[in-house]
This record gives structure tokens, sequence and C-alpha cells, in this order.
């Protein structure tokens, strides 16, 4: 945790956002494997850690708008859990850490709610993202589940969004240790593998610093040398000689805050020709999104920048044709390139998405439905202490060039002649955190992850 005070400011905030009511925070509980003692890792609730900070299951707060107080709500542990996990703190205690007085039985929170139902008090709650806190939402406040997500206060939502988007200080100095951890992962996985291991050899590796620095993985690791598949968790292929390898992992902090890197390398010590040639089209794509950062600057602009540069290199081998602004309007790089450049990072390493990719990433303002295009998580204005990747890829997907070929899409731009000689080259990413600062952008991280085909080159060399 952070201080107390951070928790106790971040509240004040809040209830200087809301005119009224009641704020209903749920945390998470834990999720039985087989049987209740047996549980999946607990992965506390992103917006709970970012009020209340208490890291622990089966919370609940309320915030009371009116008053400007909190109340935290919780079981006291029994003697059997004390056997079982050693000694606990007192619920008074859980509330102390995070700069609340009042604390009461859970049992307690019904009628607290019911008397605030029968007052016509306000009660905001987020869209619940978990089954058990929908069934517990939707019991304490007598409303079918199926119709909580519309309920939802929208007025919160903006809220946390408006609040927990723009990072502070101490955040920004938890995301760069995240960050700098991801970046020893990747060159873990760079030094380890070898043609004849295993995808999981090398996920291993990757996923055992994280834990050795006392945090966890940010996301389930992709490891594969099937990089046309964006998000690919299959691990049980063997690498070999002249393949590319996808690495896109990141680390999170024992107080949750995420990185998110992504590598490509040879499984061999060298980039063949092609590979490389690939390879440095997609750096000159992340470099022309990242030349584009600027506080006032809108990331649509920022995600048009790296696709007007993937389309650029097309036409330089001859696989796209035609005036790049023109292909890009109408959508045809998105063969190549069928997803957005970066997303917001935080206490969630794909930031606040639970919250409606609507107001975290456009602001209410609508989403295209174009293909690609509808896969931007986040467009909108750039300010300072806003955290996101930035990660422009160059994919061969068969199906995907199939698919278009016999639609005849874009003819105007796609040459499928030279397209079918990469349906099987797969696909490269590489990818960087960033922040807005006043004045322009800085690269977090105290550590320099290898881009470059010599850095890259080098430590697959040297392994």
């Amino acid at each position: 945790m952070f201080s107390s005070h951070t928790y106790i400011q971040r509240r004040n905030l809040l209830c200087h956002k809301l005119d009224k009511g009641l704020v209903v925070l749920m945390g998470n509980n834990e999720s039985p494997m087989n049987y209740a003692d047996n549980t999946y890792p607990f992965r506390q609730d992103s917006c709970f850690l970012y009020y209340i900070g208490l890291d622990q299951p089966g919370l609940i707060a309320l915030i009371d708008v009116d008053e400007n107080q909190t109340l935290l709500f919780g079981k006291e542990a029994s003697i059997d859990d004390i056997v079982w996990m050693g000694p606990q703190s007192s619920l008074a205690e859980k509330a102390l850490k995070s700069g609340i007085t009042k604390s009461f039985d859970i049992d307690a929170i019904y009628d607290i709610l019911n008397k605030a139902k029968a007052q016509d008090r306000t009660i905001h709650f987020l869209p619940p993202y978990r089954a058990d806190n929908k069934l517990w939402l939707s019991k304490a406040l007598n409303l079918p589940d199926e119709v909580l997500n519309d309920l939802a206060s929208l007025s919160l939502i903006k809220a946390i969004v408006q609040q927990r988007e723009i990072k502070s200080e101490e955040e920004i100095e938890e995301i760069e240790k995240a960050v700098d951890t991801s970046v020893d992962m990747h060159v873990a996985a760079m030094k380890t593998a070898e043609p004849g291991m295993t995808e999981a050899r090398v996920a291993a590796e990757v996923h055992r610093i994280a834990l050795a620095q006392g945090g966890n993985i940010s996301f389930p690791i992709i490891a594969t040398i099937n990089g046309q598949t964006l998000h690919n968790h299959y691990h049980g292929n063997i690498l070999k000689e002249g393949d590319l390898f996808l690495l896109d992992a990141g680390a999170e902090t024992a107080r949750h805050y995420s990185g998110d890197l992504s590598s490509t390398f040879p499984a061999g010590k060298t980039f063949t020709p092609l590979q490389k040639t690939i390879y440095e089209a997609g750096l000159r794509a992340h470099r022309a999104a990242v030349n584009s950062l600027a506080p006032g600057k809108r990331f649509r602009d920022v995600h048009r920048a790296a696709c007007l540069s993937i389309i650029d290199s097309m036409i330089a081998l001859g696989l796209m044709k035609g005036n790049p602004a023109d292909a890009f309007e109408q959508g045809a790089h998105a063969l190549f390139f069928p997803c957005g450049t970066g997303h917001q990072m935080g206490l969630d390493v794909h930031d606040m998405e639970d919250l409606g990719e609507l107001w975290v990433g456009y602001d209410g303002e609508p989403k295209s439905t174009q293909f690609g295009l509808k896969s931007l998580r986040f467009a909108k204005e750039l300010k300072p202490g806003h955290v996101f990747t930035i990660e422009p890829g160059i994919y061969f997907i068969p199906e995907l060039i199939d698919l278009w070929k016999a639609e005849k899409k874009h003819p105007d731009f796609l040459c499928w002649h030279e397209i079918e000689k990469f349906r099987n080259f797969g696909g490269i990413r590489n990818e960087e955190d960033f922040l807005i600062t006043e004045n322009g952008y800085r690269l977090l991280g105290n550590k320099k992850k290898p881009m470059t085909v010599g850095e890259v080159e080098a430590y697959r060399s040297a392994r």
C-alpha cells in the first residue's frame, strides 16, 4: 500500500467529482479451483485498490459522498483462519491502513443500503465483471442481475476514469519498477531461447523473473513462433532455426502496477534478410508513432502515423500501391495491422477497461466500426499523466489473406500476387511504455529493452 494519506486524498477527490449519494466499491473474493480452500491466485479489483488499497479478499467499501466518509465492511478472522493462515489483522486495523475509521461486519451493509434506498438516495456502483460480485450486488440492491450493467453509474464511471487516467508521481514510480522488471524478462528470453527448445521453456524463465521480484506477470505470457496470432497463449511449439519468436510479456509489482513490453527476435543468432526487412519496417512504424506523441495530440493520430508508415513500407515492398492516406482511410492496411497502436496502462495492463472502452479510450465519442480501426482501444486527446503502450506490428495472417483475397477487397491498394509470397512469414511486434509530460513525452523505465537489429542480434549471439 501507499500511505493512508494517498487513499484519503483519492476518495476526497472522488467525492468532489460526484454530487451526492453512496458509492459501493466491491473488492474481489477468492475463487475456488475445486473446493473453497483451494483457490486460484487472488487479484484485488483495481478500483478498490486505487481508493482503498487493501489487498485482501472479502471486503466492500461504502463512500458516503454527502458526508465525505468511508465505511469498510468485512469479516473478522476466525480461529480456523488463524490456524491455517497465521495471525490476521482485525477489520479495524485494516481500515486504519486506508485512513478509514469506521468498520463493520459485512452483513451490516444491507441495512445501510436499504435505508439509502428508502430515502431515495443515489447509489453509485460500477459494472460488475465477476459473477459472484454480480450476484451479491443483485441481492444487496434487490435488482435483477441482468440489468446491473445498464444501471451502473455513468457519473461514477466518468469520475473514476478522469481521476485514474492521470497518474501521480508515486504511481509513475511504481509503473517504472514494473517496466524495469519487464525489460529483465525480455532480455532473459533473448538470452535463453534457442532452437530445439519449447516455447514453454522460454515462458517459464520469463515468469520466474516476475515472481522473483516479488510481484507476478501482468497478463498471460505470449511466447510464440506464430506471431501472426495476436494473442497466442499456446506454448507447445519447438523453436527451429529460421523461426521468429515473439514475446509479449509484462511484470506486475506487489502493488499491482503493470508493465507491458513486446519483442521479436530470431530463434537463431541472426535475422534472415527478409526478416530484417520486415522487422525494420516495424521499427519505423514504432518510431513514427513515438515521434507523434505530444500533449494535446489525439492518440488516433498517433495510430494513423504508425499505419501510414506501415503502408509506405508495404508499398516499397510491392505489397501495396496507391495513395497511402486513401489506403488508411479505407482500412486497406488492416490486412497487415488489424489492431491498435496502444492502450492505457496502470493498475490494469489494459487500464480500467472494465469501466467501458467508450469512456476510457474515447471520452464517450463513437468508435469506428471499420475492421482494424475498431480494435483501437485508445483514441482520445493525450494529457500529461497519461501512461500507455506503443506497439504497432506487421502480421501476415493466412486466414485473413485468404478471406480478403476471395472477397476481392481493396483492389486499388493490395497487390495479391506479392502478398501471397509472405503468407507464411508470421508476425512481428515491438512495444514500449510511455508517459505524456507537460512538454512532450518520455519512455518509462530506467532500463532499455533491446530494439534495433544490432542490439537484438548482440544478445542472441552472446547466449
